[in-house]
């Protein structure tokens, strides 16, 4: 099998660059089908507007989950406004409901993140939920978005916790891509990991560990330093290609599996992969060090590493069985391990994990 690595067309990140977003999307058409919320709405027209030229711009409020419903609602609505470009301006399920309605209608699509708490701008990847908000499968693309925009004043003012969630997804990158190189399988494209993706998956770690807490607290602060730059390139682009190209394995398993508890929807994607790293690697066996380098970033930066910290104040056997039966679908990525996992191996890494969260917290 090949080697494939995917990547959107280009990848834009620079203070202001929102006012530019007509001039880059105009590459593509005239005619712009904006799907954000009322809330982000109100933070990016303004500086759209300043660059908007001879742009039509069409914007619709997005109703909250990336689900089939909402997907076909925003087809419907993108047809009926003549739109030529649909752009998704917001957080991730915005993203993946804009990359699916773009993709049946043929359209080019612009993901433009206003956060950055998740590695989803850059893929040809979307999460599909069902209307409850229960992870339902992924719908692979034929290709990544036509263009990517991250205007880091945007993004740096956005609450500190955000930023934080956006380290949770991308801390399970290189872990991740590390387990499907050794199992050899294939990555989210279609094909096997490249050199190229495993070097961007490692150095989305590393930088992690090098900036990742002095990021989280400029944010604190308001300001946009250059560790805050380079951590919004980890968690939006370095994550997003390393993810994609380099594939998913134990992590994000966990993290679909623990949706199936009503406790934790309240946590944002990336806090609840960073736990499903954690019980990648008890699963793994991984070593002491690296357990424990990923066990006080999380607690540094305030990630969670228990299942008290996930909103689980009452450990029930019976729900926590659920999580790993889910996680260990046939249909889910646990499958990508470099050995077969089930759903019991799975229940003892995650209390394993919960024990381990606990015992460096003190509690």
């Amino acid at each position: 099998m090949a080697k494939i690595i995917g990547s959107p067309s280009r990848y834009v990140q620079g203070k202001g660059e929102l006012k530019n977003l007509c001039a880059h999307a105009g590459n593509f058409g005239k005619k712009l089908f904006i799907l954000t919320s009322p809330s982000g709405r109100k933070r990016v027209e303004p500086a759209i507007a300043l660059g908007q030229g001879d742009a039509e711009i069409v914007y619709e409020a997005f109703n909250g989950e990336c689900c089939k419903t909402e997907i076909e609602r925003v087809k419907a609505a993108c047809q009926a406004a003549g739109s030529e470009v649909i752009v998704g301006i917001g957080g991730g399920k915005i993203h993946d409901t804009a990359k699916a309605a773009a993709h049946y209608l043929g359209m080019p699509v612009v993901i433009v993140p206003t956060i950055a708490s998740t590695d989803a701008p850059c893929s040809a990847l979307s999460v599909i939920y069902k209307d409850e908000g229960v992870f339902e499968e992924y719908l692979f693309l034929p290709a990544s978005p036509n263009m990517v925009l991250v205007d880091t004043d945007i993004v740096s003012k956005a609450p500190v916790r955000l930023l934080i969630s956006g380290m949770g997804d991308a801390l399970a990158t290189y872990f991740e891509a590390r387990a499907c190189l050794q199992s050899d399988a294939s990555n989210c494209v279609g094909g096997k990991a490249t050199l190229a993706a495993m070097a961007l998956a490692k150095l989305c770690y590393e930088t992690l560990m090098t900036d990742g807490i002095n990021a989280m607290l400029a944010v604190k602060e308001g300001v946009c330093t250059k560790a805050v730059e380079n951590i919004i390139e980890a968690n939006t682009y370095l994550s997003g290609i390393g993810f994609e190209s380099g594939g998913l394995a134990g992590a994000h398993a966990i993290h679909n599996g623990l949706t199936a508890i009503e406790e934790t929807h309240s946590l944002y994607h990336g806090e609840k992969v960073a736990f499903g790293t954690l019980v990648q690697l008890v699963l793994e066996n991984a070593p002491e060090d690296e357990i424990a380098e990923v066990l006080d970033f999380c607690m540094e930066v305030g990630l969670p590493v228990t299942l008290a910290d996930l909103g689980i104040k009452e450990v029930k056997a019976d729900q926590i069985m659920e999580v790993a039966k889910l996680a260990a679908g046939e249909n889910d990525t646990l499958g990508n391990m470099p050995f077969a996992v089930t759903p019991e191996d799975v229940y003892a890494a995650i209390m394993g994990a919960d024990a381990l969260g606990r015992y460096y917290k003190g509690e």
